[in-house]
């Protein structure tokens, strides 16, 4: 940013500082940027004015509306619908009497083209931060201070503009704590997303006639969208960028939808709504997608449409392949991109922020687990960059950057690059703490990162415990089910006629039956104990017939279960074909690579340990031939762990008395 931005930038903030005491800090956003995009709009239309207005008087009031937004934003010469026909500017207002500026400020904001009137009456609420001005008589004031500084575009280019835009929206956002995290993302971890999406296409992005388009399906107030254009154009002056995007939030949206506006971008890019159910750009495709979605948040309320299109359209939809818990939507966010990858020479390339929680909840069989089987079987998953907690403004949460491109590198094909740049070498700690961020990544860190991905580092050299390739299949498994067999002793003891009497198969039975069938059992010997379930349930049959009482099977059972207990000296229960029953209660999952046989796995794991174990071959993957059920997981710390010894014993207890001495010290000084 130059020296000319900057101070802009402080002369704006200025301006906010009329606000104190009359507005909480968390609010001066609200006002300023709103003022900010109407003084560029102002700037951009002065010029054309009487050209609008007269050809808005020659028109017929009967005339389409399209036709005449066509014609009157034509006048303008503009190439988005973009006028105003208000008589009034920035610089006729100021003529007018100090009194009449609410009055004439709300006639010229309601005479925008409906495309800008929607930004500031409808997600700004631009009138209602006027009149809490005019009523703490500072409206005139802040009107004025804004006259005084020229945002024309010869004055300050659409790349400057973004740049001021930028810079304020991070200075609001910094005072703003309780909802900076919501609507903004730290400047250096955009740049570093960027930077590692375009690392690889430099030559791509050269030379004349260069089209990208860029996406952000949460797109917040437009930051990410902005600094990649930004880092586009450093790359090629030439290059055009289409920006695209979607937002829920109607403040983040008008923020937004506003920057386009004053960087001369097509507004009508940037859709308000909700993307997972409302999807504004269904048929577009994108080369680069980027985007930092809400953490663990729920999508129970607008859970339905997105269970219909996911049953109802399948694979040919966004959700096919899924669908994460309830209280989680990262997931749906990255599914929603992919289905928007270009299918052409270019292909496509995404660059996500997410949590720990997308990388390994959910087993096997779980929505988790299948989309990441989906993403990583398609072979789209590039890389992973752990990025360092304390980060981000509003959660000190350990954040991860995920690289998805549907035309992989032959050198990358079948791998991913996992790269922990979570350690001190690549944040340092700010000066002052801003919510919850407390650490940055320098820009130096950042070209080291870009660099360490780019050159496909793989435990190599200085930095080769940061970064490891591993084959897509590394992170699949198989869980097979291993059962272990039922064996039971059977005794007649009073805690088991108790657990009896409470059992409700057996108080379905009347009163009669009841005593008979405890009669039946308090005549076998008491002492004895049946170590053969079939034995058993023969010498309670005869029992049972002796006492004249016959029972269904389900009261048949709950003695059965009532009197039992496991005996590893037992012998084992076995089917109706004789086959050994399994112990639900000692039933395990065992997760075995998908590289290995499972057979060699569990001759090697499992019987040396337990001998009369064997794998129910029936529990299965719909998807799959083999035994057991295919999972997908990527724990960054079964890759990286680094063990730290502990503290020698004499360092602790030397430190421990060194801290008792202290403590006695201070206490001397309390009682003196």
């Amino acid at each position: 940013m130059n020296t000319d931005i900057k101070s802009l930038g402080s002369f704006v903030w200025s301006i906010a500082e009329l606000l104190r005491g009359d507005f909480k800090q968390s609010e001066y956003g609200k006002v300023v940027l709103p003022f900010v995009v109407l003084r560029r709009l102002d700037c951009i239309l002065e010029e054309t004015k009487s050209a609008v207005l007269d050809m808005a008087a020659s028109l017929p009031d009967e005339m389409d509306d399209d036709a005449r937004d066509t014609l009157l934003s034509g006048a303008v010469g503009q190439n988005i619908r973009l006028y105003n026909l208000s008589r009034f500017t920035f610089a006729s207002l100021k003529g007018q009497d100090a009194k009449d500026i609410h009055k004439n400020l709300i006639d010229y904001i309601t005479k925008f083209s409906p495309n800008v009137r929607d930004i500031f009456l409808d997600k700004f609420l631009f009138t209602d931060q006027l009149k809490r001005l005019n009523d703490a008589g500072l409206l005139y004031q802040v009107f004025d201070r804004f006259t005084q500084i020229d945002l024309h575009p010869n004055a300050i280019s659409n790349l400057e503009m973004g740049y001021l835009f930028e810079d304020l929206i991070r200075r609001f956002s910094e005072i703003s704590n309780e909802t900076a995290g919501e609507h903004y993302t730290p400047r250096e971890v955009i740049r570093l997303i960027v930077s590692l999406l375009l690392i690889n296409d430099k030559d791509a992005l050269t030379g004349s006639g260069v089209i990208r388009q860029v996406y952000d399906p949460a797109a917040g107030t437009g930051g990410m969208l902005s600094i990649a254009e930004m880092e586009m154009k450093a790359l090629n002056d030439r290059i055009r960028v289409e920006l695209f995007g979607q937002e829920l939030n109607p403040e983040s949206f008008a923020i937004c939808k506003s920057d386009m506006l004053v960087t001369e971008h097509n507004p009508e890019n940037i859709a308000f709504g909700n993307t997972l159910t409302q999807d504004a750009h269904a048929t577009r495709r994108f080369h680069y997608m980027l985007s930092n979605p809400p953490y663990g948040v729920d999508w129970k309320k607008y859970a339905d449409p997105i269970k219909d299109e996911a049953a109802e359209q399948g694979m040919s939809g966004r959700f096919g392949a899924g669908l994460p818990r309830i209280s989680d939507g990262q997931l749906l966010f990255l599914q929603h991109m992919i289905s928007k990858m270009r299918n052409d020479e270019q292909g496509s390339r995404i660059g996500i922020v997410m949590n720990g929680s997308p990388l390994f909840t959910g087993g096997a069989g779980s929505g988790e687990s299948e989309i990441r089987r989906w993403m990583l079987e398609n072979d789209w998953v590039e890389a992973i960059i752990a990025l360092p907690t304390d980060l981000f403004y509003n959660t000190g949460i350990q954040t991860y950057v995920w690289l998805l491109t549907n035309r992989k590198d032959p050198a990358r094909r079948g791998k991913v690059q996992l790269i922990d740049a979570s350690g001190e070498r690549f944040w340092k700690s700010m000066r002052k703490s801003l919510g919850s961020k407390r650490r940055e990544i320098p820009p130096e860190a950042c070209d080291e990162i870009a660099r360490i991905y780019a050159e496909m580092l793989n435990g190599d050299g200085d930095w080769g415990d940061v970064s490891k390739i591993f084959a897509t299949t590394d992170f699949g498994y198989r869980e097979i089910r291993v059962e272990r067999p039922l064996k039971l002793a059977f005794a007649v003891t009073p805690e088991a006629l108790e657990t009896l009497r409470e059992a409700k198969p057996f108080q379905r039975l009347d009163e009669d039956e009841q005593s008979r069938v405890l009669r039946a059992l308090e005549a076998l010997p008491a002492d004895e104990r049946w170590v053969d379930r079939d034995d058993f349930d023969k010498t309670l049959s005869r029992a049972l017939k002796a006492s004249g009482v016959k029972v269904g099977a389900p009261a048949k059972k709950a003695i059965l279960s009532a009197l039992s207990e496991r005996d590893e000296d037992a012998e084992v229960c076995t089917d109706k074909k004789g086959n050994p029953e399994p112990d639900t209660d000692l039933r395990d999952h065992e997760l075995v690579p998908l590289k290995e046989d499972w057979r060699d796995y569990v001759q090697r794991e499992v019987l040396p340990f337990v001998p009369d174990a064997w794998v129910d071959e029936t529990h299965t993957d719909a998807q799959d031939d083999g035994v057991g059920r295919v999972g997908y997981e990527i724990n960054f710390n079964r890759y990286f762990y680094r063990y730290v010894p502990p503290r020698p014993l004499e360092e602790i207890d030397a430190e421990l008395k060194a801290l008792e001495a202290e403590i006695a010290g201070l206490l001397q000084e309390v009682v003196e």
